[in-house]
Protein backbone atom coordinates (compact mmCIF):
# COMPACT_ATOMS: atom_id res chain seq x y z
CA UNK A 1 0.00 0.00 0.00
CA UNK A 2 1.01 3.60 -0.43
CA UNK A 3 2.16 5.46 2.46
CA UNK A 4 -0.15 8.56 2.64
CA UNK A 5 1.73 10.02 5.36
CA UNK A 6 2.60 13.73 4.87
CA UNK A 7 4.32 16.04 7.19
CA UNK A 8 7.05 18.77 7.21
CA UNK A 9 9.62 20.81 9.03
CA UNK A 10 9.20 23.97 10.59
CA UNK A 11 12.05 26.24 11.09
CA UNK A 12 11.60 29.51 13.41
CA UNK A 13 13.72 32.38 12.52
CA UNK A 14 16.63 30.97 15.38
CA UNK A 15 16.02 27.47 14.05
CA UNK A 16 16.72 29.30 10.13
CA UNK A 17 19.81 30.51 11.27
CA UNK A 18 21.27 27.20 13.13
CA UNK A 19 20.41 25.61 9.97
CA UNK A 20 22.59 28.73 8.21
CA UNK A 21 20.32 30.52 6.25
CA UNK A 22 22.87 34.06 7.19
CA UNK A 23 25.79 32.42 5.80
CA UNK A 24 26.63 34.16 2.78
CA UNK A 25 29.78 32.89 0.92
CA UNK A 26 27.58 29.63 0.42
CA UNK A 27 24.69 31.93 -0.68
CA UNK A 28 26.31 33.54 -3.43
CA UNK A 29 27.07 30.11 -5.07
CA UNK A 30 23.86 29.25 -4.96
CA UNK A 31 22.90 32.62 -6.89
CA UNK A 32 25.56 32.14 -8.93
CA UNK A 33 23.71 28.75 -9.88
CA UNK A 34 20.39 29.96 -9.76
CA UNK A 35 21.11 32.78 -12.25
CA UNK A 36 22.51 30.72 -14.54
CA UNK A 37 19.99 27.92 -14.37
CA UNK A 38 17.73 30.74 -15.60
CA UNK A 39 19.39 31.71 -18.52
CA UNK A 40 19.45 27.97 -19.44
CA UNK A 41 15.90 28.23 -18.85
CA UNK A 42 15.40 25.33 -16.18
CA UNK A 43 13.04 26.93 -14.17
CA UNK A 44 9.09 28.53 -14.09
CA UNK A 45 7.64 31.42 -12.05
CA UNK A 46 4.16 33.00 -11.87
CA UNK A 47 2.95 34.63 -15.14
CA UNK A 48 2.00 32.91 -18.72
CA UNK A 49 6.01 32.78 -19.45
CA UNK A 50 6.70 31.47 -16.58
CA UNK A 51 8.71 35.51 -15.36
CA UNK A 52 6.58 37.18 -13.43
CA UNK A 53 7.74 38.78 -10.00
CA UNK A 54 4.93 37.20 -8.39
CA UNK A 55 0.99 38.22 -7.40
CA UNK A 56 0.34 41.53 -5.50
CA UNK A 57 -2.26 42.90 -3.69
CA UNK A 58 -2.57 46.19 -2.91
CA UNK A 59 -5.42 48.87 -1.40
CA UNK A 60 -6.62 51.76 -2.79
CA UNK A 61 -5.60 55.60 -1.91
CA UNK A 62 -9.63 56.19 -0.51
CA UNK A 63 -10.72 52.71 0.41
CA UNK A 64 -15.07 52.53 0.62
CA UNK A 65 -14.81 50.29 3.67
CA UNK A 66 -14.06 50.86 7.28
CA UNK A 67 -12.09 47.78 7.49
CA UNK A 68 -9.90 48.01 4.46
CA UNK A 69 -6.70 49.79 5.17
CA UNK A 70 -5.58 52.56 3.04
CA UNK A 71 -2.58 52.54 0.89
CA UNK A 72 0.60 53.52 1.59
CA UNK A 73 4.20 52.93 0.71
CA UNK A 74 5.37 49.60 0.75
CA UNK A 75 1.81 48.31 2.18
CA UNK A 76 1.37 45.19 -0.16
CA UNK A 77 0.31 41.74 0.15
CA UNK A 78 2.67 39.22 -1.87
CA UNK A 79 2.53 35.29 -3.56
CA UNK A 80 6.11 34.61 -5.11
CA UNK A 81 5.90 30.94 -6.77
CA UNK A 82 8.55 29.63 -8.39
CA UNK A 83 10.50 26.32 -9.61
CA UNK A 84 14.00 26.21 -9.89
CA UNK A 85 15.57 22.80 -11.72
CA UNK A 86 18.87 21.82 -11.80
CA UNK A 87 20.47 20.39 -8.26
CA UNK A 88 17.62 22.24 -6.93
CA UNK A 89 14.85 20.08 -8.35
CA UNK A 90 12.14 21.87 -6.08
CA UNK A 91 8.87 24.02 -5.72
CA UNK A 92 8.25 27.07 -3.86
CA UNK A 93 6.12 29.96 -2.73
CA UNK A 94 7.18 32.67 -0.77
CA UNK A 95 4.07 34.75 1.06
CA UNK A 96 4.42 38.23 3.03
CA UNK A 97 3.04 41.50 3.81
CA UNK A 98 4.52 44.44 3.79
CA UNK A 99 3.60 47.88 5.58
CA UNK A 100 6.80 50.52 5.96
CA UNK A 101 4.83 51.78 9.24
CA UNK A 102 5.74 48.28 11.13
CA UNK A 103 9.43 49.88 11.22
CA UNK A 104 7.49 52.54 13.97
CA UNK A 105 6.50 49.23 16.24
CA UNK A 106 9.73 47.59 15.96
CA UNK A 107 8.82 45.25 12.95
CA UNK A 108 10.52 44.35 9.88
CA UNK A 109 9.03 46.51 6.83
CA UNK A 110 7.80 42.95 5.52
CA UNK A 111 7.16 39.66 7.02
CA UNK A 112 7.71 36.69 5.58
CA UNK A 113 6.93 33.15 5.24
CA UNK A 114 8.25 30.64 2.77
CA UNK A 115 6.97 27.18 1.96
CA UNK A 116 9.15 24.32 0.30
CA UNK A 117 6.82 21.46 -2.12
CA UNK A 118 7.78 18.41 -3.38
CA UNK A 119 7.18 19.39 -7.14
CA UNK A 120 5.36 15.77 -8.15
CA UNK A 121 3.45 15.87 -5.57
CA UNK A 122 2.72 19.01 -4.00
CA UNK A 123 3.09 18.04 -0.74
CA UNK A 124 4.80 20.19 1.38
CA UNK A 125 8.39 19.62 2.50
CA UNK A 126 9.10 22.99 4.72
CA UNK A 127 7.57 25.69 6.72
CA UNK A 128 10.27 28.27 7.29
CA UNK A 129 10.36 31.84 8.71
CA UNK A 130 11.76 33.91 5.31
CA UNK A 131 12.74 37.26 6.45
CA UNK A 132 15.98 35.86 6.46
CA UNK A 133 16.26 33.35 3.53
CA UNK A 134 14.66 36.27 1.76
CA UNK A 135 17.52 39.08 2.99
CA UNK A 136 20.36 36.90 2.23
CA UNK A 137 19.51 35.52 -1.54
CA UNK A 138 18.51 39.23 -2.32
CA UNK A 139 21.77 40.26 -1.33
CA UNK A 140 23.85 37.06 -2.61
CA UNK A 141 22.83 38.25 -6.13
CA UNK A 142 24.57 42.15 -5.98
CA UNK A 143 27.89 39.59 -5.01
CA UNK A 144 27.12 37.55 -8.03
CA UNK A 145 27.45 40.72 -10.08
CA UNK A 146 30.48 42.06 -8.27
CA UNK A 147 32.35 38.37 -8.41
CA UNK A 148 31.80 38.48 -12.30
CA UNK A 149 31.75 42.50 -13.19
CA UNK A 150 33.15 44.94 -10.48
CA UNK A 151 36.60 45.81 -10.62
CA UNK A 152 38.52 42.45 -8.51
CA UNK A 153 40.72 45.31 -6.98
CA UNK A 154 37.16 46.97 -5.18
CA UNK A 155 38.06 48.16 -1.91
CA UNK A 156 35.34 50.62 -1.21
CA UNK A 157 31.54 50.09 -1.03
CA UNK A 158 28.96 52.96 -0.72
CA UNK A 159 25.80 52.01 0.75
CA UNK A 160 23.17 54.12 0.07
CA UNK A 161 20.35 53.23 2.63
CA UNK A 162 21.66 51.52 5.14
CA UNK A 163 18.76 48.78 5.80
CA UNK A 164 18.33 45.26 5.81
CA UNK A 165 19.25 44.85 2.27
CA UNK A 166 22.24 47.34 2.54
CA UNK A 167 23.85 44.60 5.32
CA UNK A 168 23.33 41.78 2.87
CA UNK A 169 24.15 43.24 -0.15
CA UNK A 170 27.86 44.75 2.18
CA UNK A 171 28.56 41.13 3.49
CA UNK A 172 27.95 39.59 -0.11
CA UNK A 173 30.76 42.24 -1.88
CA UNK A 174 33.10 41.06 1.27
CA UNK A 175 32.50 37.42 0.66
CA UNK A 176 34.25 37.69 -2.74
CA UNK A 177 35.79 41.35 -3.10
CA UNK A 178 38.67 42.69 -0.68
CA UNK A 179 36.64 45.02 0.86
CA UNK A 180 38.16 47.33 3.65
CA UNK A 181 36.20 50.76 3.63
CA UNK A 182 32.41 51.61 3.55
CA UNK A 183 30.84 54.74 3.32
CA UNK A 184 27.05 54.82 4.44
CA UNK A 185 24.32 57.33 3.73
CA UNK A 186 21.33 57.11 5.63
CA UNK A 187 18.10 58.89 5.09
CA UNK A 188 18.36 59.75 9.10
CA UNK A 189 22.04 59.60 10.91
CA UNK A 190 20.71 57.27 13.64
CA UNK A 191 20.04 54.41 11.03
CA UNK A 192 23.71 55.21 9.48
CA UNK A 193 24.94 55.11 13.12
CA UNK A 194 23.22 51.85 13.48
CA UNK A 195 24.67 50.29 10.28
CA UNK A 196 28.32 51.11 11.10
CA UNK A 197 27.23 49.43 14.63
CA UNK A 198 26.97 46.29 12.47
CA UNK A 199 29.42 46.50 10.07
CA UNK A 200 32.05 46.74 13.23
CA UNK A 201 30.52 43.33 14.86
CA UNK A 202 29.59 41.28 11.73
CA UNK A 203 32.06 41.99 9.19
CA UNK A 204 35.31 43.05 11.56
CA UNK A 205 38.28 42.77 7.85
CA UNK A 206 36.03 46.47 6.69
CA UNK A 207 38.32 48.37 8.81
CA UNK A 208 37.30 51.85 7.44
CA UNK A 209 33.49 53.09 8.23
CA UNK A 210 32.82 56.71 7.14
CA UNK A 211 29.15 58.35 7.72
CA UNK A 212 28.30 60.79 4.93
CA UNK A 213 26.00 63.26 5.21
CA UNK A 214 25.49 63.87 1.41
CA UNK A 215 25.17 61.36 -1.90
CA UNK A 216 27.64 62.92 -3.41
CA UNK A 217 29.95 62.43 -0.28
CA UNK A 218 29.45 58.97 -0.62
CA UNK A 219 29.53 58.15 -3.95
CA UNK A 220 32.52 60.04 -4.56
CA UNK A 221 36.02 57.57 -4.40
CA UNK A 222 33.60 54.20 -4.11
CA UNK A 223 34.53 51.20 -6.40
CA UNK A 224 30.76 49.93 -5.57
CA UNK A 225 27.65 52.08 -4.93
CA UNK A 226 24.52 50.12 -3.72
CA UNK A 227 21.28 51.92 -4.03
CA UNK A 228 18.95 49.97 -1.50
CA UNK A 229 16.61 52.57 -0.75
CA UNK A 230 12.86 52.17 -1.12
CA UNK A 231 10.06 54.65 -0.49
CA UNK A 232 7.47 56.45 -2.71
CA UNK A 233 6.76 56.16 -6.18
CA UNK A 234 8.37 58.54 -9.03
CA UNK A 235 12.05 59.23 -10.05
CA UNK A 236 11.74 62.64 -8.51
CA UNK A 237 12.36 60.91 -5.24
CA UNK A 238 14.48 58.78 -5.87
CA UNK A 239 18.15 58.94 -5.34
CA UNK A 240 19.82 60.57 -7.83
CA UNK A 241 23.39 60.02 -8.44
CA UNK A 242 25.17 62.07 -11.18
CA UNK A 243 27.66 60.56 -13.73
CA UNK A 244 30.29 63.25 -12.82
CA UNK A 245 30.41 61.60 -9.01
CA UNK A 246 31.55 58.25 -10.43
CA UNK A 247 34.70 57.04 -10.32
CA UNK A 248 36.11 55.58 -13.24
CA UNK A 249 35.67 51.44 -13.32
CA UNK A 250 32.76 52.09 -10.53
CA UNK A 251 29.90 49.06 -10.40
CA UNK A 252 26.69 50.85 -9.93
CA UNK A 253 23.84 48.04 -8.03
CA UNK A 254 20.45 49.22 -7.89
CA UNK A 255 18.35 46.78 -5.61
CA UNK A 256 15.70 49.28 -5.30
CA UNK A 257 14.61 52.66 -6.12
CA UNK A 258 17.62 54.53 -8.33
CA UNK A 259 17.84 57.43 -10.85
CA UNK A 260 20.96 58.13 -13.32
CA UNK A 261 21.56 60.57 -15.84
CA UNK A 262 20.59 59.06 -19.60
CA UNK A 263 23.59 59.98 -20.84
CA UNK A 264 25.35 57.70 -18.80
CA UNK A 265 22.78 54.50 -19.30
CA UNK A 266 22.38 55.70 -23.32
CA UNK A 267 26.64 55.83 -23.62
CA UNK A 268 27.93 52.64 -25.89
CA UNK A 269 30.39 52.65 -23.31
CA UNK A 270 28.59 51.56 -20.42
CA UNK A 271 28.12 48.29 -19.04
CA UNK A 272 24.18 47.41 -18.54
CA UNK A 273 23.47 44.22 -16.81
CA UNK A 274 20.92 42.52 -15.01
CA UNK A 275 19.28 39.65 -13.51
CA UNK A 276 16.04 38.60 -15.71
CA UNK A 277 15.43 41.51 -18.17
CA UNK A 278 11.62 39.58 -19.25
CA UNK A 279 10.65 40.15 -15.60
CA UNK A 280 11.18 43.61 -15.95
CA UNK A 281 9.08 44.07 -19.60
CA UNK A 282 5.99 41.34 -17.76
CA UNK A 283 6.02 44.81 -15.02
CA UNK A 284 6.03 47.21 -17.80
CA UNK A 285 2.93 45.05 -19.55
CA UNK A 286 1.20 44.96 -16.45
CA UNK A 287 1.91 48.44 -14.72
CA UNK A 288 2.34 50.49 -18.12
CA UNK A 289 4.83 52.94 -19.44
CA UNK A 290 6.93 54.42 -18.07
CA UNK A 291 7.93 51.43 -15.74
CA UNK A 292 10.37 53.45 -13.87
CA UNK A 293 7.74 56.07 -12.60
CA UNK A 294 6.00 53.01 -10.58
CA UNK A 295 8.73 50.35 -10.12
CA UNK A 296 12.03 52.26 -9.27
CA UNK A 297 14.68 49.66 -9.56
CA UNK A 298 17.41 50.65 -13.02
CA UNK A 299 16.64 47.99 -14.79
CA UNK A 300 12.62 49.38 -15.47
CA UNK A 301 14.85 52.39 -16.51
CA UNK A 302 16.46 50.49 -19.22
CA UNK A 303 13.38 49.26 -19.99
CA UNK A 304 11.50 52.22 -20.58
CA UNK A 305 14.26 53.28 -22.32
CA UNK A 306 14.19 50.50 -25.05
CA UNK A 307 10.58 51.52 -25.60
CA UNK A 308 12.00 54.75 -26.30
CA UNK A 309 14.33 53.49 -28.84
CA UNK A 310 17.35 55.10 -27.15
CA UNK A 311 19.00 51.84 -26.63
CA UNK A 312 18.79 48.53 -28.59
CA UNK A 313 17.45 45.56 -26.34
CA UNK A 314 20.39 43.64 -26.67
CA UNK A 315 23.04 46.53 -24.97
CA UNK A 316 21.39 45.06 -21.63
CA UNK A 317 22.99 41.83 -21.06
CA UNK A 318 22.29 38.93 -18.30
CA UNK A 319 24.63 38.13 -15.48
CA UNK A 320 23.69 34.26 -16.02
CA UNK A 321 25.18 34.52 -19.49
CA UNK A 322 28.54 36.24 -18.03
CA UNK A 323 28.73 33.20 -15.88
CA UNK A 324 27.95 31.01 -18.31
CA UNK A 325 30.21 31.95 -20.66
CA UNK A 326 27.91 33.51 -23.04
CA UNK A 327 27.78 37.10 -22.86
CA UNK A 328 30.77 39.35 -22.10
CA UNK A 329 31.60 41.18 -18.56
CA UNK A 330 33.83 44.03 -17.97
CA UNK A 331 35.67 45.26 -20.82
CA UNK A 332 38.11 47.51 -19.46
CA UNK A 333 39.04 48.62 -15.73
CA UNK A 334 37.56 52.14 -16.43
CA UNK A 335 34.40 51.17 -17.14
CA UNK A 336 31.17 51.78 -15.61
CA UNK A 337 29.05 48.91 -14.81
CA UNK A 338 25.25 49.39 -13.98
CA UNK A 339 23.48 46.34 -12.25
CA UNK A 340 19.44 45.61 -11.77
CA UNK A 341 18.95 43.40 -9.16
CA UNK A 342 14.99 42.75 -9.33
CA UNK A 343 14.53 39.88 -6.94
CA UNK A 344 13.04 36.54 -8.54
CA UNK A 345 11.46 33.46 -5.74
CA UNK A 346 13.58 30.72 -7.91
CA UNK A 347 15.98 32.56 -5.70
CA UNK A 348 14.72 31.68 -2.33
CA UNK A 349 13.91 28.03 -3.97
CA UNK A 350 17.26 27.98 -4.08
CA UNK A 351 18.32 28.98 -0.71
CA UNK A 352 15.28 27.96 0.49
CA UNK A 353 16.63 23.66 -0.43
CA UNK A 354 19.99 24.48 0.87
CA UNK A 355 18.48 25.50 4.32
CA UNK A 356 16.38 22.30 4.38
CA UNK A 357 19.15 19.59 3.27
CA UNK A 358 21.40 21.53 6.31
CA UNK A 359 17.78 21.36 8.88
CA UNK A 360 17.63 17.36 7.68
CA UNK A 361 21.35 17.03 7.84
CA UNK A 362 21.53 18.40 11.69
CA UNK A 363 18.19 17.60 13.05
CA UNK A 364 17.02 21.15 13.36
CA UNK A 365 13.23 22.39 13.26
CA UNK A 366 9.79 20.70 14.28
CA UNK A 367 8.24 18.27 12.58
CA UNK A 368 4.67 18.68 12.02
CA UNK A 369 2.15 16.09 10.42
CA UNK A 370 -0.55 17.32 7.51
CA UNK A 371 -2.00 13.92 8.45
CA UNK A 372 -2.03 10.30 8.36
CA UNK A 373 -4.26 9.34 5.66
CA UNK A 374 -5.96 12.20 3.61
CA UNK A 375 -9.95 12.64 4.96
CA UNK A 376 -10.79 12.94 1.26
CA UNK A 377 -8.86 11.99 -1.43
Amino acid sequence: MTDTAVSFIYLSEPDAIAAGVTDMAPCVEAMDKTLQLLQLGDYRMAGLEGNSHGAMMMFPSEPEFANMPKDGPDRRFMAMPAYLGGEYANTGVKWYGSNIENREVGLPRSIHLFVLNDTVTGAPKMVMSANLLSAYRTGAVPGVGAKYLARPDSKVVSIIGPGVMGKTGLEAYAAVLPIETVKILGRRRVTSEDFAAWVAERLPSIKNIIICDTLEEAVKDADIIHSGVSGPQGSDTYPYIKTEWLKPGAFVCSVANLQLDDDLLTDPATGLYIDNLQMYFDWLAEYGYPIHETIGIIGNKYVDLIHDGRIPKDKVLHIGDVALGRAPGRTSDDQIIVYSVGGMPIEDVAWATEVYANAKAKGIGVELPLWDVPAMA
